[in-house]
């Protein structure tokens, strides 16, 4: 029963992640700028979590001098690097595309796993691993859709993935000497006070002077930022990395289904095949 709580916390991590899109265009309607919106997602998770933290759980507050290196490398490279990359990918790429080439993280993650601590590479795992891959590829509208990218585009695009993967590398060492919250808590700290080279204070006050504009920011750094964050970690307590990984697939698959329920955006055949793909996947690892 243990175990399956464990697989819960990544799924509630991708469904908070898949929310994303929802309160990106929230702020994107505004005019906010994307760099400007990576500001208020990661410094905004930061303030979040040490609010909470100071209130609950003052312990996470100490570490040792010698694990900073773990959380800076989770902080400016996973989140703040993935952020930064990503969006960058999404200007030179389709949408399709920039999905795609960021969901190749799960086979980073099998992958470095093998190598780093022999991790066994499962006929299950990599049928998984390609059903995953499949469905976000089609989620994404990588069939059917207008599909655009340049040799940098896809650079960048494998780039975020890499960064993507990082995270759960990270949070693997890492959870030896820590729990879930202090690696969720320090990571945002790395990635809070590095985002804030891209802060503005004259976009920033227009967002938070406006009911929207406050409702998007909250939204994104605690919903789609701060609590994914927390479940995954959390679910890494005991779900072996490359299938946690490969779970967390399931966040194009909620980004989709917001996009049909609150934009009203077409469900398409193609979509629908995604999904039972990625589900697919999941269930197949459940029962491994």
């Amino acid at each position: 029963m243990k175990t399956y709580i464990h697989y819960l916390y990544v799924i509630l991590a991708a469904a908070c992640w898949g929310v994303i899109g929802l309160f990106n265009r929230i702020l994107g309607e505004l005019g906010v700028g994307v760099l400007q919106r990576v500001t208020i997602r990661n410094f905004g998770a930061l303030l979040v979590l040490t609010i909470v933290f100071a209130l609950i759980r003052r312990d996470v507050f100490r570490v040792k001098l010698r694990h900073l290196p773990l959380f800076l490398g989770s902080g400016v490279v996973s989140v703040l690097g993935l952020s930064i990359v990503y969006f960058q990918c999404q200007m030179e790429c389709s949408l399709a595309v920039a999905g795609i080439l960021l969901y190749l993280a799960p086979s980073f993650v099998v992958l470095m796993s093998a190598a780093l601590w022999k991790a066994p590479i499962t006929r299950r795992k990599v049928t998984a691993l390609v059903l995953a891959l499949v469905g976000c590829g089609l989620v994404s509208g990588l069939v059917g859709g207008e599909v655009t990218a340049s040799p940098r585009g896809l650079l960048l695009g494998v780039a975020s993935g890499f960064c993507y993967a990082t995270y759960t590398i990270f949070s693997h060492y890492t959870l030896r000497h820590y729990d879930s919250l202090t690696m969720t808590y320090w990571t945002f700290v790395f990635a809070g006070l590095g985002s804030l080279v891209f802060w503005d204070t004259a976009a920033i006050a227009a967002v938070m002077t406006d009911g929207r504009g406050i409702a998007g920011a909250l939204g994104l750094a605690v919903i789609a930022t701060a609590l994914p964050y927390l479940f995954y970690t959390k679910g890494l307590e005991g779900v072996e990395s490359g299938k946690a990984s490969i779970i967390a697939n399931v966040e194009p698959v909620v980004g989709a289904l917001v996009g049909v329920f609150v934009f009203g955006e077409a469900l398409s055949l193609w979509v629908i095949l995604g999904i039972v793909c990625v589900l697919g996947g999941v269930l197949l690892l459940a029962k491994e």
